[in-house]
């Protein structure tokens, strides 16, 4: 699912990449609270793997209870940050660069040089700068100290600037208080820091009128 706005953006940015030799598809669109409760807890409680910064799974159980919360955060999203909350982002994969059998995993190897998807972002790369692209970009594009970069990870500017311009520390803390999720305790003791750090991002550029 996505935000309604964004279905003929979308549009435009299928017809290109298929123009170009792509079959674009989304790994991931919106995604709900509960949703991304659920993967934030099993990470925290080691029913999915938490990974470095190579994309190799940590010993978490080396980690306390802070640095457990930062090593999630460079990959997922803490529940009701998450901009897959908006339906204003996705995550995007060429199909065609799959071999038979084998299924997207949403890692850089498959992006960089002589990995399945690596023709496809060197096009995206392109698209995004160029005067055809409606408005997408990559909010991950690089390691600003927080989420991991993501070439995947696309927003919609002219919806998720919105959405990021009215998103506040505070309100998400009050939302949280009132859910349950895994390590909340912490969490909630470092909020402030943590969203300065994993969920405050430039805005895109959007397109001119």
């Amino acid at each position: 699912m996505i935000h309604r706005d964004l279905y003929h953006p979308l549009m435009r940015f299928s017809e290109a990449a298929e123009g170009a030799g792509f079959t674009l598809r989304l790994a991931s669109g919106y995604r709900g609270f509960d949703r991304q409760c659920a993967i934030w807890n099993a990470k925290a409680g080691g029913a999915r793997p938490v990974l470095d910064e190579q994309g190799e799974p940590l010993d978490t159980a080396a980690l306390d209870e802070l640095a457990l919360v930062h090593a999630i955060l460079r990959w997922s999203a803490l529940p009701g940050s998450s901009r897959h909350h908006w339906g204003t982002d996705i995550d995007v994969y060429d199909a065609g660069g799959l071999a038979e059998g084998e299924t997207v995993q949403l890692t850089r190897r498959e992006s960089e040089p002589g990995g399945p998807f690596a023709a496809f972002h060197d096009w995206l790369d392109g698209y995004l700068t160029g005067p055809d692209n409606p408005g997408f970009y990559r909010p991950y594009d690089r390691d600003r100290g927080g989420v991991s970069p993501e070439p995947w990870h696309l927003s919609y500017a002219p919806l998720a600037n919105r959405y990021a311009r009215a998103m506040t520390p505070e309100m998400l803390a009050n939302y949280l208080q009132t859910e349950s999720f895994a390590l909340k305790e912490t969490v909630m003791a470092h909020l402030p820091e943590l969203f300065h750090r994993y969920v405050t991002v430039p805005p895109g550029p959007e397109p001119a009128l």
